[in-house]
C-alpha cells in the first residue's frame, strides 16, 4: 500500500458497470459492522478494508453486487493519524483475513468498536447511548488467542482464509495467536487431508491439536484455572479465546448479577461452567443454579466438573425449550453465540421476571436486537460496557444489564 509513482490507475467505468478490478480514489468514510469502513463513489456505496476515516486512497474493486461494492485499499495517498505498519507480514489486502484493524494504532482500535456499539444500538435497537471499551493486556494486541482453527493449504501447510473467501494463505506464525502456538514442527510440516487444525492452549500451558473433532496431539483435558476456580475441560469445548477474558468477564458479570444467598439463577448458553462455579460458591446450598447448553461435549465436562455440587443442575438441549420448564428464578445470565438470543427466549426469560438480566455478547448488531426486544418488554438496561478481548480484529465482547422497568 506503498505509493509508487509507476503504478497505473484503471480509469473507472460509470457506478452503474464498476466491475471487479477497478481501479479508483475515494474518500474513506465512517467504520462499519464487520471490519470494514464506509466510502461512496458516484453515489455507490463501497466497503472498503485496509482503510482508515479520513483517508484518501487508491482502491481496487473486490466485489460487486446491484446494492453495493467491496474494495480492498491499495495506495493510501493521504494517511490517518491512527494509522500504523502492520506488525503482521500477512495483514495485506491479498493475505490473511483474519484479522482486519493491524494497520489502526491499538487505542484508535477501541474507539472504532465504541463507535460501532453505538451506531448498532441507534440504528438497530433505536436505543442511544454511551460506554466504555475496555483494554486488557497484552497492551500491544498480540500473543492474546488460546484458541486457533488453521485450515490446511495448496501444499499442505496451516494457514488461514483470505477475506470473504475460500483461498488458504499459508502461514509460518500468527501473530495475535499465544507464542507457544510458534511452533516450527507445526506450521513446516505438510499436512494431508483438509481437515482443519484445531489448537488449544491451556492457562496450565498444555497444547492441544485436534482434527476432525480427534485429539491428536497433547492432552485430551486441559486445566484451566479462573480467580481460583478450575476447570478440567476437552479441548474442543468452547473456552473464551483471549488470555484475559475468562477472569476479565467473570468480574465483571458477577458484579452486576448481585446475587444473594438463597437465589435460584440460570446459566444460559452455559458451555462447560465457567460462570456457573462462581454463581454456585454465591447462592449457597440454599441456592439452585440452572446451567442450559446445547452441546454435548461440553456439558460432559459440565458435568464432570459440577459432579459434587448438589445446588447445580445441568440441562442439555436448546435454551428455548428448556428455559420454559424451571418454575422459579431470581437472576438469569445468558452468553449466546454470535446470533444472539432472538425473540422465542427474550419471551422466556421475561416471562420468568428475573430480578436482573446480564448478557454477555460477542456480536453488537444482536445485543441490540435483543436489547430493544428487552426494553419494549419492560426490562431497561442499566448497565453497558465493551471489553477488546478480540484486538486487531472488528470483533468487540460487550457485557450488559437490563432490570425491570419501575
Amino acid at each position: 500500500m506503498e505509493p509508487n509513482s509507476q503504478e497505473k490507475v484503471t480509469p473507472a467505468r460509470p457506478s452503474t458497470s464498476l466491475e471487479v478490478g477497478d481501479r479508483l480514489t475515494v474518500e474513506i468514510g465512517p467504520v462499519a459492522h464487520g471490519g470494514h469502513f464506509v466510502a461512496r463513489h458516484e453515489g455507490r456505496v463501497l466497503f472498503v478494508r485496509h482503510g482508515l476515516t479520513g483517508e484518501k486512497c487508491l482502491v481496487e474493486i473486490t466485489q460487486v453486487t446491484s446494492k453495493l461494492c467491496r474494495a480492498d485499499v491499495v495506495k493510501v495517498l493521504e494517511a490517518s493519524p491512527h494509522r500504523v505498519a502492520a506488525p503482521c507480514r500477512f495483514a495485506r489486502p491479498d493475505g490473511c483475513g483474519g484479522c482486519d484493524f493491524q494497520h489502526v494504532e491499538i487505542n484508535h482500535q477501541r474507539e472504532l468498536k465504541r463507535s460501532i456499539i453505538r451506531e448498532q444500538f441507534s440504528r438497530l435497537g433505536k436505543i442511544e447511548i454511551d460506554l466504555d471499551v475496555i483494554g486488557v493486556e497484552p497492551s500491544n494486541g498480540l500473543h492474546w488467542r488460546t484458541r486457533m482453527d488453521f485450515a490446511i493449504g495448496a501444499h499442505g501447510k496451516p494457514g488461514l482464509y483470505s477475506s470473504r473467501s475460500k483461498e488458504v494463505i499459508e502461514i509460518d506464525k500468527c501473530l495475535i495467536a499465544v507464542e507457544q502456538m510458534e511452533n516450527p514442527a507445526f506450521f513446516d510440516r505438510a499436512w494431508k487431508g483438509d481437515d482443519r487444525l484445531e489448537v488449544a492452549v491451556s492457562s496450565a500451558g498444555e497444547m492441544n491439536v485436534s482434527r476432525g473433532g480427534r485429539s491428536i496431539s497433547g492432552p485430551t483435558q486441559l486445566h484451566e484455572t479462573v480467580n481460583n476456580f478450575e476447570y478440567e475441560i476437552s479441548p474442543t469445548s468452547f473456552w473464551q479465546s483471549h488470555t484475559a477474558a475468562p477472569a476479565t468477564l467473570m468480574k465483571r458479570v458477577m458484579d452486576l448479577l448481585a446475587l444473594r444467598v438463597g437465589d435460584h439463577v440460570c446459566d444460559l448458553y452455559g458451555g462447560v461452567g465457567l460462570f456457573t462455579a462462581p454463581m454456585t460458591q454465591d447462592v449457597g446450598l440454599a441456592g439452585k443454579v440452572h446451567l442450559i447448553e446445547s452441546s454435548y461435549r461440553a456439558i460432559q465436562d459440565a458435568a464432570k466438573i459440577f459432579k459434587d455440587e448438589k445446588q447445580v443442575e445441568i440441562h442439555e438441549g436448546r435454551v428455548e425449550a428448556k428455559l420454559p420448564l424451571i418454575r422459579k428464578i431470581d437472576v438469569i445470565l445468558l452468553d449466546p453465540p454470535r446470533t444472539g438470543a432472538g425473540e422465542s427466549v427474550v419471551k422466556a426469560m421475561v416471562k420468568a421476571k428475573p430480578r436482573t438480566i446480564v448478557y454477555v455478547s460477542c456480536d453488537p448488531a444482536s445485543l441490540a436486537r435483543d436489547a430493544r426486544l428487552l426494553e419494549d418488554s419492560g426490562y431497561l438496561m442499566d448497565h453497558i460496557v465493551g471489553f477488546d478481548l478480540f484486538p486487531m480484529t472488528q470483533h468487540v465482547e460487550t457485557v450488559a444489564r437490563f432490570t425491570p422497568a419501575k
